[in-house]
């Protein structure tokens, strides 16, 4: 097994999603891509030229195979991985009925990946990473994987990660109740937090950012990033409380796997000990990238992508050389 910087963990499942903007019920035709949280950020971070690994099991199945190649095929190590016979590779498919209006179906309860276990972690492996990205998908796919992520947690804090945690709050998951239970539970372990504002007026139970992101970070040394789309992301720490500008686009292909795409921002810029403020900057200027592009991680740029989106004058500049 490769050397990673960041572990992460979820389920990916086969996207099917058309071509064209219409209900589904009128469609004949499904591309098949991948998507899942958890890989959207290693993939990104891999583009942005981190080392990250990937935890999941995948059905012994076509579709396990082809999300498994895919992914690795994208500079992510996945060499924990694990294939069961016990259960299919989730699918999904995508309905998109105007830029910003888009509709979700999953197919995944009792999936491959919902059979994750606490013992299918490998310690050691999770150990030589800095950072343990998760998401509040996962612990919803089933009491098991719940039980994975608590443990994925306790190693992290038994070495030292710093962990990374994104809600991604999915109410077709599981109920509202359980949810805003384990996500708060999850939340307290966490170093950095990085919920839509919606998500942390749901944990809560606060209407102000300010309130949302001082109830998160409950008197501890914690960093929260609350994201409030085009206009950006409200930054709370200890120290200091900012505003970082978004970057509005004028067309929307795709709204799906921003948010994975600002995760991926905040956590290269931890290993790459940036200020905050440029962090947030990047992750915000990346977020706006992946909606210009249709599917979940197509959009991701490289390092080189994010800097002349943020400074299209150097871009010109090169071009000009």
């Amino acid at each position: 097994m490769s050397e990673i910087e960041v572990f992460t963990l979820g389920e990916t499942m086969v996207v099917f999603q058309p071509e064209q903007m219409q209900s589904l019920e009128y469609v004949q035709q499904f591309p098949k891509r991948i998507g899942g949280a958890e890989t959207n950020v290693a993939i990104g971070l891999s583009r942005l030229g981190h080392r990250v690994g990937w935890f999941s099991k995948l059905g012994e199945d076509s579709f396990g195979q082809y999300v498994y190649k895919s992914v690795r095929g994208e500079g992510v190590e996945t060499s924990s991985c694990i294939f069961t016979d016990q259960a299919a590779t989730g699918v999904l498919f995508k309905e998109q009925l105007s830029p910003e209006d888009m509709n979700v179906y999953y197919y995944r309860k009792g999936s491959a990946a919902s059979l994750m276990e606490p013992g299918d972690l490998d310690e050691a492996y999770i150990a030589q990473a800095k950072i343990l990205h998760i998401t509040g998908i996962t612990p919803a796919l089933s009491d098991a994987c719940y039980r994975t992520v608590m443990e994925a947690i306790r190693i992290a804090k038994k070495h030292g990660l710093t962990i990374v945690f994104d809600p991604n709050l999915r109410l077709k998951l599981w109920t509202a109740e359980k949810a805003k239970r384990i996500l708060n539970e999850i939340a307290m372990h966490a170093d950095v937090i990085l919920p839509g504002l919606d998500e942390g007026q749901f944990m809560t139970g606060k209407e102000k950012i300010e309130d949302v992101a001082e109830s998160l970070n409950d008197g501890k040394d914690k960093t929260i990033i609350v994201k409030i789309g085009s206009k950006g992301a409200y930054v709370h720490t200890r120290e200091e409380q900012f505003i970082v500008d978004g970057f509005p686009i004028s067309q929307i292909m795709d709204p799906v796997g921003a948010g994975d795409g600002f995760a991926a921002g905040i956590i290269s810029g931890i290993l790459k000990q940036d200020s905050l403020k440029q962090t947030v900057k990047r992750a915000n200027a990346i977020g706006a990238m992946v909606m210009k592009v249709k599917g979940d991680f197509e959009g991701l740029p490289n390092s080189a992508a994010v800097e002349d989106f943020i400074d299209p004058v150097n871009e010109w500049k090169d071009i000009k050389r």
